[in-house]
């Protein structure tokens, strides 16, 4: 049973995984291009933006990685082990980098939801930035339980 729920949760990891690389390698580009075809001011605030998602994508693809990890030491039976606490811990730190990337690229949402009167364009963004601030939080307090439950792991076996 659970063998089978992690496995579920790797294939979910490595949908999204291609989801996003997907949006890197073919939406964004052709995004661009459109831009640069229609000859607006707008491609001046795309490119900023863009570069942000790009910057975005590294930690985002860094903690999915770490996912990763944490699901094959739940399979091995390490859960409750240093490595958990590391591998936590950088996904906290991937997804507050990620929520600092763009609360920097948000100015240039706002110009384009303003040059396109497409106000959900800033609302994407917004999305975005409490998101990854609510999966930091997440990790975060996770992994001060799982301290918690190491340490009191190793303080059981010191008395028995």
């Amino acid at each position: 049973m659970k063998l089978g729920s992690t496995n579920f949760l790797r294939v979910v990891v490595y949908f999204i995984g291609v989801g996003v690389l997907a949006l890197c390698i073919f939406a964004i580009p052709s995004i661009i291009t459109e831009a640069k075809r229609s000859q607006t001011d707008m491609v001046s605030f795309l490119y900023p933006l863009f570069i942000g998602m790009y910057v975005a994508a590294i930690p985002f693809f860094i903690a999915l990685y770490q996912a990763l990890k944490l699901l094959s030491y739940i399979d091995k039976d390490h859960a409750f082990s240093d490595l958990s606490v590391k591998a936590l811990r950088t996904i906290k730190f991937c997804a507050a980098t990620i929520s600092v990337v763009y609360v920097f690229v948000m100015p240039f949402f706002y110009f384009v939801g303003q040059m396109e009167d497409a106000p959900g364009v800033i609302v994407i963004g917004m999305i975005i930035i409490f998101a990854s601030l609510v999966i930091a939080v997440f990790a975060a307090v996770l992994q001060k339980l799982l301290k918690s439950a190491i340490e009191i792991k190793s303080e059981n076996e010191l008395t028995v």
